[in-house]
């Protein structure tokens, strides 16, 4: 008999023990409500002592929370539909306000994070949402840090995902960046050639004060151009050239022998042998023949 009381105590004393010994791991804090009522002593890690059928414990989990937020739909300030999704970081920072002032506060927090994704996309331009993410991120998690401080919930940190397009838009968006490297290649060739005009414009200042570069940068070409097995090569000459050749060889017609003044020949009669001045062609001789007398 006394050995069945003696069970029945140890029993109804490891019952007891069971109901009233919780433990607290780590990463939980535990929250004691004795007949309903909140303890103001929150329960720190290791062995928690309770008293059976008054008390009752619940655990929070204090690390952090990665809760992915659905893509919403919306439109973007300048009329473009687009599809956004994010992720919001958070961990409870008070258990009790997380326990008694909201009843799911991982639904609370997800439902916040959708409506204020919402909010910014239809504040924001597509170039924003685009580009200029860590500015978005930040009124992003002000928008939902807001109401999380009356539920004992710290935002850490929200991150926008992914930012879906229309197909038409990417398309768009394809041509305009492809016209606007177009138009930055233009400009570039344009502005080497400038450059290249105004060094070929100082260049040819300096050959013109040494004509001998000229000439030394035509062999340079000729050689550069012969180089190449299968090529043609085509010297053009300068014009001042051509003309020094031309001059050179003009068949001009050798030059006459000057002929003899008249007046000399006329002032020096031919004589004859015996002294006589011989008459000139043409003329009839006023001296008489002597053989015929």
């Amino acid at each position: 008999m006394i050995v069945e009381i003696v069970s029945a105590v140890a029993v109804v004393g490891g019952v007891w023990l069971a109901s009233a010994v919780r433990v607290v791991k780590q990463y939980e804090r535990g929250l004691v409500f004795r007949f309903g009522r909140v303890r103001s002593q929150v329960r720190d890690p290791g062995l928690a002592l309770l008293l059976p059928i008054a008390d009752r414990m619940q655990k929070v989990n204090m690390q952090v929370v990665t809760l992915p937020v659905p893509a919403q739909d919306g439109i973007t300030r300048d009329n473009v539909t687009v599809r956004v999704d994010a992720v919001v970081y958070f961990k409870v920072v008070d258990p009790v306000l997380a326990a008694v002032h909201v009843q799911d506060y991982r639904s609370a927090i997800g439902q916040v994070a959708q409506t204020s994704l919402r909010s910014i996309i239809g504040k924001s331009d597509l170039d924003d949402l685009l580009s200029n993410r860590e500015r978005l991120n930040e009124g992003l998690e002000l928008m939902i840090d807001s109401p999380a401080l009356d539920w004992g919930i710290h935002i850490d940190r929200v991150e926008i995902k992914d930012v879906a397009l229309p197909e038409s838009m990417k398309r768009s968006m394809s041509r305009q960046a492809e016209a606007e490297r177009e138009r930055r290649a233009r400009v570039i060739s344009a502005d080497g050639e400038l450059q290249a005009s105004h060094k070929l414009a100082q260049a040819a200042a300096t050959m013109a004060d040494t004509p001998a570069a000229l000439q030394l940068r035509l062999l340079e070409t000729v050689v550069q151009v012969s180089a190449e097995k299968n090529s043609t090569l085509v010297l053009p000459f300068p014009v001042e050239l051509l003309r020094f050749l031309d001059a050179r060889t003009d068949p001009a017609a050798p030059a006459a022998k000057p002929p003899e003044p008249r007046a000399a020949a006329e002032s020096s009669p031919e004589k004859t042998s015996n002294g006589q001045v011989a008459p000139r062609e043409g003329e009839a001789s006023d001296v008489p023949d002597q053989r015929s007398r």
